[in-house]
């Protein structure tokens, strides 16, 4: 239940002349891996806003290993990694159809008010959710 995978394939728009994935077109790939895992358990990332919470990113770190290619079905891992306060961790990767690995990312999020804009305590629903994964 921690961990989650979707599929999403390179579309030309993301590639540059050679038809290799542009580095930035990374993190939307990342953010498709987590919002389909919030899904996955449930919670849509749409009503929690509609609902006055958000969760932006507050921390990235993106290792390159191998470039995606247009065309390419690539498999977005999603991994829940740790919870504490507002804050929620995610440890991610991006295989190509060979299975190899081409990307590693690791990512801090944090519950915001979207009212303040301040850090929040996540919404009990989501509080439950964390409990079932430890």
């Amino acid at each position: 239940m921690k961990n989650h995978q979707t599929q999403v394939r390179v579309r030309y728009s993301e590639t540059d002349q050679m038809g290799v994935v542009y580095h930035g077109n990374y993190v939307p790939y990342f953010e498709i891996g987590r919002v389909e895992w919030l899904r996955d358990k449930g919670i849509s990332y749409k009503s929690m806003e509609e609902s006055g919470i958000g969760l932006p990113i507050v921390s990235m770190q993106i290792n390159y290993k191998k470039s995606a290619r247009y065309d390419e079905l690539l498999t977005i891992h999603t991994a829940f990694k740790s919870q504490s306060s507002v804050k929620i961790e995610f440890d991610c990767a991006i295989y190509n159809e060979a299975n190899e690995l081409l990307t590693t990312a690791a990512f801090i999020l944090v519950f915001i008010s979207l009212k303040t804009g301040r850090p929040t305590a996540p919404p009990d629903y989501i509080l439950e959710l964390f409990k079932t994964l430890v």
